[in-house]
């Protein structure tokens, strides 16, 4: 293992069960490929957490603050551009 939990490819592939343990343990490991970050390791937990949803669509927009400014937004009638392909 490097520095700062980084790993590269080959090592991460030899000592696998090491930096999953350490991902559950540390935090996320980076992996690197030729001296450059390629991808992260992290735990299931860490993982489910950062990608939770935090609400609806419709709760994003409700919760915009626009919401009773009076902007109105027009579509325009115009249909479909002809493109010469």
């Amino acid at each position: 293992m490097r520095q700062n939990g980084s790993w590269a490819v080959a090592e991460a592939k030899a000592r696998l069960n090491e930096v999953i343990d350490r991902a559950r343990s540390e935090g996320p490991q980076i992996l690197t490929r030729r001296g450059r970050k390629t991808a992260v390791v992290v735990s299931l937990e860490e993982w489910e957490r950062k990608t939770q949803r935090l609400g609806s669509l419709a709760d994003f927009f409700a919760a915009s603050p626009l919401v009773g400014s009076g902007i109105t937004i027009e579509r325009t009638k115009d249909g479909p551009r002809e493109l010469g392909l």
